[in-house]
């Protein structure tokens, strides 16, 4: 049986991805922590750990993207996106008047802040490790409310105050799934490959250098951030997604420039989009902004910054 990690307690949007994994004979196993997930996976406990990684308004989720670019190697063999909207969860007989304290994941709060301030404009925000452990909290009596997923709600006891929350329409979150290391899935045309970069020094147009080895191949990235390699103030290491397959030629070529490069490379995986683009001339004319540059630089220069 294929034991498969998610960050729990049961109810969570991670436990939905999780429910996709393509494996007709899984046990899900909840974790209180992305990192106890990721360090179970390292220690064979489990075979899968499924962890949020990015969310259309919040971002990158910061201690997935350290916890797969340090410590023991770990691929990524699949993602999964999923549509997220919240519901605010209460005790029955709560009424909104009652709502003091509203508990959710950190992730969770400013995705739903501005309906939060419009709504319930007195009540305190508390951080929980999970929104299904704010549902949970609620049960017991800590909190007054939680941002969770509606379908929390019955294995909580809890009732749907309101529905639907968010203030983006359209907010998804993607989740990878992560293994030990092994060959990636064969190509299928529609992939990308996650990778972190660790350059070998910091000098003027070091990330130019970078770029270009994608440029130079027509490979554009989906994903680029840095991220504090813990060595010091201004150490920093690169994380990304480039679309292609470490099999397809032009992936192959970019990542040999980037070795000689950088002082190290961790290769996170290549694996299928969960969606599909259609294909397009990376290298077709771009057409410019239409600003004034040089009326914009010195309006920068005497305080206008609009």
């Amino acid at each position: 049986m294929t034991r498969i990690a998610y960050l729990g307690p049961a109810g969570t949007f991670t436990e939905r991805a999780a429910s996709q994994v393509q494996d007709a004979d899984a046990e899900l196993v909840p974790f209180h922590t992305v990192l106890a997930e990721l360090d179970a996976l390292r220690a064979g406990e489990v075979d899968v750990a499924v962890v949020a990684f990015e969310n259309s308004v919040e971002g990158s989720v910061a201690i997935s993207l350290d916890g797969l670019a340090f410590g023991e190697p770990l691929v990524i063999t699949d993602e999964v996106v999923l549509p997220v909207s919240f519901a605010l969860l209460v005790r029955p007989g709560t009424a909104l008047a009652d709502i003091k304290t509203v508990a959710a994941h950190s992730h969770a709060e400013p995705q739903c802040r501005n309906w939060l301030k419009a709504t319930i404009p007195d009540a305190v925000f508390e951080p929980s490790a999970s929104n299904a452990d704010a549902a949970r909290e609620v049960q017991s009596g800590r909190w007054d409310a939680a941002l969770a997923g509606a379908f929390a709600a019955p294995r909580y006891g809890l009732d749907v105050l309101a529905d639907e929350i968010h203030d983006v329409e359209g907010a998804e979150t993607r989740f990878v799934v992560v293994r030990r290391p092994q060959a990636p899935p064969a190509p299928t045309g529609s992939d990308k490959t996650t990778l972190v970069l660790f350059p070998q020094d910091d000098h003027p147009g070091g990330l130019l250098e970078i770029l270009a080895e994608f440029a130079n191949q027509g490979i554009n990235l989906e994903r680029l951030e840095s991220r504090p390699t813990g060595d010091g103030l201004g150490q920093y290491c690169f994380s990304m997604d480039a679309e292609g397959h470490i099999n397809d030629q032009a992936m192959g070529a970019a990542l040999m420039g980037l070795r000689a490069l950088c002082a190290d490379i961790r290769y996170l995986g290549s694996y299928p989009r969960a969606h599909s683009t259609a294909s397009s001339d990376r290298r077709a004319p771009r057409t410019g902004s239409g600003v004034d540059s040089v009326t914009w630089l010195e309006q920068l220069r005497q305080g206008h910054t609009s």
